[in-house]
């Protein structure tokens, strides 16, 4: 029986959850051992978890304002640091990241660089000032730093943009692994995925989503070290196996050589279904040069300090302290679980090409490959194929091919573990994916019903009415999502690149500046806002229908020149417009004073 006060409470009712969900794959996996068919195993991890994430959601419902928008405030460094990391560590990270190393090589690294670095720009820049100025979203710091209706209008709609993106890449993820573990078609499991991430918050707002959170982080960052662990003992590779990780790239490389590589030509490519990419040696042409690099690790630093669902989170702490301890806490979580991703990926190429393993399937047999269940059951779902291009009867390196998402959902099954821990892994992305679309739909519904109907459309609006607002929206954008991802418009990783750079197009430089410039106004944000959004989304329109771009920035890093637009229209217009109110400059000068009042005071 726990007693006393739930906060006081969190490490004991989070070990008690830990421990029931350890003993509850114990026990799949003795109904494996018992004869549990896969798929059952599958239908219970998903159920299971998503039951007690709604159950969360249920126990945190509020009608108190403070409670719905920020929590209380009351939620302590090290759990605001766990909730942060499952809000960050989204789809993309869970089950397409590892998958963009896979296929991409050491390129994709620089996501990794700037994701993990932007929370450096988070700590020192914004998120412990944005926590004194006492607000409850994004758009309210900009609405009430700047001042007018139309700042906080332009930043809503930066938000919505840059949030959207995002939602339907993380409802793309739970989408396909709903269809994996049901064996429902994807475009009816984006659906159940959607169902599932609003039984979480629809009743608690940020409160319901901040421990339903902890609790998805707990599973998410399980499911994702456990393999990595047992995959790389079950080889050789050690324990830990990211002190192995330059030898074990090597023997990739060896054994690509060994193969070698025939070019596919376009015919046989015409038959491969769309999405899937081959096991080649032609990785060197993504981010290659420095430049190349660097950009697209800056464009995700940058990103990552402008996401109004990352900012959100640290308006939950209960000081700026607090805020500034959080984000320490966040990185340590986030650490976790990238450190892993590249060790993940290579690991899963090593279980297919490598001859000495058990696992390896190049070399054997068309036939034999594709009589192996694990490739049966992902062929279905189209995230495999194999095809034998020349004829002879064998699987050589250019015959197989892989959608990005399989990596990590697959490779407990083709590395020859138990299945439950593919139960596990499922359960661990539909977790990774929900808190990030939690937030995410949160994110744009408090910035609708709290900064564009309350603080502009009626002021006078009771907290319940608000509150019954906020939750019409949440549904009609997570029905839009769920709409727009079964679309396929763009792949998981793509979709939450573009997102981080709609957020800095728009976001970066009015927020980092209305803290840090006393000159930036009114008219500079908003032109800062509008032109960086507009110039940032017509490169990437451009560059999308075949334009060349210049200066190395291309379709993933068009927030670069989106930003740079922002920076320069902001600096320019507020020069020649009238500097703020005497009031606005002190109120910046005492947003970067650690202690005290919040600046928002009793305004809400």
């Amino acid at each position: 029986m726990i007693k006393g006060n739930f906060i006081d409470n969190l490490p004991k009712v989070y070990g008690i959850y830990t421990g029931g969900f350890i003993a509850f794959i114990i026990i799949m996996a003795i109904g494996e051992q018992m004869g549990m068919t896969s798929k059952a195993i599958g239908i219970c991890f998903v159920a299971f978890t998503v039951a007690i994430y709604a159950i969360i959601g249920y126990m945190s419902r509020t009608m108190a304002a403070d409670a719905y928008y920020v929590a209380g405030r009351q939620v302590p460094t090290v759990f605001n640091g766990m909730a942060t990391a499952a809000d960050w560590m989204s789809g993309a990270s869970f089950v397409a990241m590892a998958g963009g190393i896979y296929f991409k090589g050491y390129g994709y690294m620089a996501l990794l660089v700037g994701w993990t670095g932007g929370y450096v720009l988070v700590a020192s820049l914004l998120a412990p000032y944005l926590r004194k100025f006492g607000c409850y979203t994004v758009p309210d710091f900009i609405g009430t730093r700047y001042g007018g209706n139309v700042s906080r209008l332009m930043a809503v709609i930066v938000l919505t943009v840059a949030s959207f993106t995002y939602v339907t890449a993380q409802i793309n993820a739970t989408g396909t692994i709903a269809s994996v573990a049901l064996d429902i078609p994807f475009q009816y499991a984006v659906y159940v995925g959607l169902v599932s991430i609003l039984l979480c918050s629809m009743l608690g707002g940020m409160r319901g989503v901040t421990w339903t959170q902890v609790a998805q982080y707990i599973v998410l960052i399980i499911a994702y070290l456990l393999p990595v662990f047992w995959i790389s003992n079950k080889m050789g590779a050690g324990f830990f196996p990211h002190f192995m990780l330059a030898d074990e790239v090597a023997r990739i490389g060896e054994l690509e050589q060994q193969f070698g590589f025939v070019k596919n030509s376009a015919a046989d490519l015409a038959n491969v279904p769309k999405g899937l990419a081959g096991i080649t040696k032609a990785h060197s042409a993504v981010n290659a040069t420095p430049w190349a690099f660097i950009s697209l690790a800056l464009a995700m630093m940058m990103g990552t300090a402008s996401l109004p669902h990352v900012m959100m989170r640290y308006f939950t702490t209960p000081s700026v302290k607090a805020a500034r301890k959080s984000v320490g806490w966040s990185l340590f979580f986030i650490f976790l679980l990238y450190s892993s991703a590249p060790m993940l990926a290579t690991l899963s190429k090593l279980s297919l090409i490598d001859p000495t393993l058990s696992t390896g399937i190049i070399g054997k047999s068309i036939a034999e490959v594709q009589a192996i269940d694990w490739y049966q059951n992902w062929n279905q779902a189209n995230l495999m194929f194999v095809s034998d291009f020349n004829g002879n009867g064998t699987l050589e390196l250019n015959e197989f091919f892989m959608g990005g998402k399989a990596v990590v959902l697959a490779t407990p099954e083709i590395a020859g573990l138990p299945y439950v821990i593919s139960g596990l892994v499922a359960a661990g992305g539909m977790a990774a994916a929900m808190s990030t679309a939690d937030g995410l739909i949160l994110a744009i519904a408090n910035a609708l019903s709290h900064d564009l109907y309350y603080k502009i459309i009626d002021p006078k609006a009771e907290t319940a009415k608000r509150l019954v607002v906020a939750r019409v929206l949440l549904v009609v954008i997570g029905f839009a999502g769920a709409t727009i991802a079964a679309m396929e418009i763009q792949g998981i990783l793509g979709s939450v690149i573009w997102a981080f750079d709609f957020a800095m197009s728009g976001l970066f430089f009015p927020l980092v500046l209305g803290v840090w410039w006393k000159r930036a106004n009114k008219e500079g944000a908003i032109a800062g806002m509008a032109l960086g959004l507009i110039s940032g989304t017509a490169y990437l329109v451009w560059v999308r229908n075949g334009g060349s771009g210049f200066l190395g920035i291309t379709q993933l890093t068009f927030g670069i020149f989106g930003s740079a637009v922002s920076l320069v229209s902001m600096v320019v217009v507020s020069l020649i417009t009238s500097e703020p109110s005497a009031a606005t400059q002190k109120m910046v000068d005492e947003v970067r004073v650690p202690s005290g009042k919040t600046i928002l005071g009793k305004q809400h």
